[in-house]
């Protein structure tokens, strides 16, 4: 999973496998896609370790992009 850079509103757009799958508002969004594909939170770390791949900032950046 791939959790591109804030825009303009602070949202970041999240992908699996090329295809989007929405837009994050925060690190529960993410959460909550993780969930939808089938995996155990419970594997899950704050960061996403190997599962996501976090673009523009980690899970803590979630600022409009100033651009």
């Amino acid at each position: 999973m791939t959790v591109l850079p804030p825009d303009a509103q602070g949202a970041r757009r999240v992908r699996c496998d090329g295809i989007g799958l929405g837009r994050a508002y925060g690190p529960a969004d993410v959460l909550e896609f993780l969930r939808r594909a089938g995996l155990d939170l419970d594997d899950v770390t704050a960061g996403g370790g190997d599962i996501i791949e976090w673009r523009g900032g980690g899970p803590a950046d979630w600022h409009p992009d100033r651009g």
